[in-house]
This record gives structure tokens, C-alpha cells and sequence, in this order.
């Protein structure tokens, strides 16, 4: 097993440094530019509510790579009942918030790279010690992403992710 951290990308051709372990969402994808502005909306580094109707948590898909001890993770954001998100934000720097049991949620981040979309697949948000991200658990179905959340993901997988994201706009 190589211990080079980097690969030559099929995409463009160039040798990257390092395999991105992670690739994370700025936003909801339903936050819409100038919502900033709006009034009843904010968007924060772990929360966001817009219009003061949908409520949302960024969170940690993660994916177990197969023969590594790391995980390679999708920062995702993930809709919650008001009544969920309300408790989540009451308990966001309490220590017992780790004793939380999950809270149902829709994923509300669309991961490209997998077909078909990702918005909408059911999921159970698990709380976690105070100053980490919750993790996203994915209803176990057939969809590819729920696969390799239970199987695990190869090396090579989590180059071919990191190829289609870091060349997105090309």
C-alpha cells in the first residue's frame, strides 16, 4: 500500500498533493443568493432557517474507506421539524447533548456525483460531543451514497469523488 497521500488526476492531468478526504456545502441547496437580507433568515456555519419556516443542521456524512483508518466525509445540511431544530439549537453547547436521541431529518444537499439526486433521502441526525458536527445517518436503502455509507468506499473511490468535485466547473 502506497503512502503517498497525492494522485494524478484523471481529469485534468495533474498531480494533486493530497486526496481531499472531505468536501462540505456552504449552504442548504434551497438558500438562494440575497437571503442573507431577508428578514426571518440566517445562515450560519451549523445552522440555517429560512423565511423562519424550514429549519436546517450541517452535518457529517461519513464514509468508511475500506483497509484506512480515516473516513472520507461530506459536509452536508439536513432539514429538521422546527420542534427538532428548536431542541438541537437549545442543546448546541450542552455536554449532555451527546445523551440526545436522533433527530429525523431530509437531506437538503444535492452530492452531484451521485445519481439519482440526493435531496430529500431520508435520514436520522446524531448529535455528538460540543464543538463536533453532528453525523448524517442515511435511511438504509439502494441509493449508491446509502451503499457506501454502510459498505465503505476504496481509495480509488474517493479519488474519483474528489476528481468530479474539484473539476465541477470545468
Amino acid at each position: 500500500m502506497s503512502t503517498d497521500p497525492g494522485f494524478t488526476c484523471a481529469c485534468c492531468g495533474e498531480r494533486h498533493a493530497e486526496t481531499p478526504m472531505n468536501f462540505s456545502s456552504p449552504a442548504p441547496a434551497f438558500w438562494e443568493p440575497g437571503m442573507e437580507r431577508a428578514k426571518k433568515c440566517e445562515l450560519t456555519s451549523d445552522q440555517c432557517v429560512i423565511r423562519g419556516e424550514a429549519f436546517f443542521v450541517r452535518g457529517l456524512i461519513e464514509l468508511p474507506v475500506i483497509g484506512h483508518d480515516e473516513v472520507f466525509s461530506w459536509g452536508v445540511w439536513v432539514s429538521l421539524s422546527e420542534r427538532n431544530f428548536r431542541r438541537a439549537n437549545e442543546m448546541w453547547e450542552n455536554p449532555a447533548r451527546e445523551a440526545e436521541p436522533a433527530y429525523f431529518g431530509w437531506l437538503s444537499t444535492e452530492l452531484f456525483p451521485y445519481q439519482p439526486t440526493t435531496i430529500n433521502l431520508k435520514t436520522m441526525v446524531h448529535t455528538r460531543a460540543v464543538g463536533l458536527r453532528p453525523t448524517v445517518e442515511l435511511e438504509p436503502t439502494d441509493h449508491p451514497l446509502a451503499v457506501e455509507q454502510r459498505t465503505g468506499i476504496t481509495m480509488d473511490r474517493v479519488r474519483q469523488l474528489a476528481e468530479a468535485v474539484l473539476h465541477a466547473q470545468a
